[in-house]
């Protein structure tokens, strides 16, 4: 067996394939604990966080490994377990907008200790850490040797003699020579450590480096202001003037210093009147003619305008010469996206022929994740359990309904979703009528804007809704950071307590 004689060290980030070495060498660092991550969970770390795992490798076969998530820290302080931070190996806490790095994992293998491997890891680390302007990096440290002083002295007693250098810990000692301060004592940190007792200490590193994030340019925002436009069905001449009142509404709700202003479905058949002489399907088609030059135009206003503009929804002709119902988002930095309908009714079916999309999207915009479903599509709560899934605070549903019974179905499924997802839900209709029109008919509808329902949200899960059958305005403050803050310690923590191991959701589509 040729060996190499020298040693050939590089840091570089964890891959899936190094599994089988990540599990052998923390069998041999950690013996007779089990080994704790599946391939499963390290992939799902992997795909939330790359950059926070990282190994180093010996000829191409990693030796010494650390992981790492971002946690926002206030919503654990200083008390809190390891099981509170990673959660069954589902690592929701981390959070890309979080403050701290945290480290879950450090361990290298026995036949390379000695060879300062544990400094170049903590070296990557803060260099991530800086990177990502993090305040810091925050750790449970283990402390291995107090098992041998448990029966004379406290943990706190232990911590104290380790820095004033009477005591050596393999742990603890190295951490503080890293310049790692202690903060307090975990206790029960990691009832699985015998060593340490199940105790901890919870140590910082400080990235002096650190700007205050409320002073960068471009960072998400914590506070959203949504606009939501209930609109009036009416004949306009002519494309201009479709478009004039949309910049109206788009002009209003800027003035309110509004960050999205959101438009009801299908919010330009307004215009379908031109095309009378053809058949509801033939019109639906033409009326398709406008909605690139709308796109356009939106995209234009949201410059202008400095909102995000989601468009309602609006008949599109797909590649595949298909009708669909889609939905644009306009950002404010000039780029855009649509969402598809993707069930489509029996009455827009057979009068239109509009067909069903095959994506399902979360968008990332300047004031966080959100996703968008058109009227039908939020009452199938699969979608929006998806899109929470993939990180969406805030579910935008433009709707269309002719009648209060069709309505009350659209807001009760949007008020399950907003419960169910602990996110914000906005709901946009239109009312009126457009007389002459075949299969425009009457339109009801009262937008509204719905929470999630614990302590900290209004308590009849309503932050804002507009009066019935009357063109106007929503303006509504929505605290994103509220959102986070219920998902880690609110009175029942919906998307945290599924069963995945008696049931899972996965998209199968395209």
């Amino acid at each position: 067996m040729n060996e190499p004689k020298e040693h050939k060290l590089k840091v570089r980030h964890l891959l899936e394939s190094d599994y089988e070495t990540l599990r052998e060498t923390s069998s041999r660092v950690y013996k007779g604990v089990p080994f704790q991550w599946s391939k499963q969970q390290i992939s799902t770390l992997l795909r939330i966080f790359p950059e926070g795992q990282i190994c180093i490798e010996d000829h191409g076969k990693p030796v010494a490994f650390a992981l790492s998530m971002i946690i926002d820290f206030s919503l654990f302080g200083e008390q809190h377990t390891y099981e509170q931070i990673i959660r069954g190996g589902s690592f929701k806490s981390h959070d890309p907008e979080g403050d701290y790095l945290y480290g879950i994992e450090v361990f290298v293998d026995p036949a390379f200790q000695g060879m300062r491997m544990g400094r170049r890891l903590y070296d990557a680390r803060k260099e991530l850490a800086k990177n990502l302007n993090l305040k810091g990096i925050l750790l449970g440290g283990r402390i291995p040797g107090y098992h041998k002083h448990s029966k004379e002295m406290s943990p706190e007693e232990y911590i104290l003699k380790v820095q004033a250098k009477e005591i050596h810990d393999s742990v603890l000692t190295f951490q503080v020579s890293n310049n790692f301060q202690v903060r307090n004592l975990l206790d029960e940190y990691w009832p699985v450590d015998q060593h340490s007792k199940g105790n901890a200490v919870l140590l910082e590193w400080i990235n002096i480096y650190y700007r205050k994030k409320t002073k960068l340019i471009g960072r998400t925002q914590s506070i959203a202001r949504l606009g939501v436009v209930q609109w009036q069905m009416r004949r306009f001449d002519s494309f201009d003037d479709f478009m004039q009142q949309v910049e109206f509404f788009v002009d209003t709700v800027s003035d309110y210093k509004a960050d999205i202003v959101l438009f009801p479905e299908l919010f330009n058949a307004p215009l379908i009147h031109t095309y009378e002489g053809n058949n509801p399907a033939e019109a639906m088609r033409l009326l398709a003619t406008h909605t690139e030059p709308m796109r356009v135009a939106l995209v234009a206003m949201a410059l202008k305008y400095n909102i995000n503009i989601v468009s309602g929804s609006v008949p599109m002709i797909g590649e595949d010469g298909k009708l669909y119902n889609v939905c644009y988002l306009c950002r404010r930095d000039g780029t855009w996206d649509s969402q598809e309908k993707l069930h489509i009714t029996p009455a827009e079916d057979f009068h239109w022929g509009f067909a069903g999309g095959s994506q399902l999207k979360v968008f990332q915009t300047d004031v966080g994740k959100i996703g968008v479903l058109i009227c039908f599509d939020v009452e199938f709560p699969e979608l929006a359990r998806l899109q929470t899934l993939r990180g969406m605070k805030l579910l935008l549903v433009p709707f269309w309904t002719d009648t209060k019974t069709g309505y009350l179905r659209v807001r009760r499924c949007a008020q399950a979703r907003a419960i169910e997802n602990e996110c914000f839900v906005a709901i946009s209709g239109s009312v009126g009528n457009i007389p002459k029109v075949e299969t425009m008919g009457i339109q009801y509808a009262q937008s509204a804007v719905f929470t999630p329902s614990d302590f900290s949200f209004p308590h009849d899960s309503i932050a804002s809704e507009a009066t019935p059958g009357i063109e106007t305005i929503l303006v509504t403050n929505l605290d994103l950071d509220r959102i986070k803050e219920l998902r880690a310690k609110g009175s029942v923590r919906n998307a945290e307590s599924r069963r995945t191991d008696l049931y899972d959701l996965s998209w199968t589509g395209e």
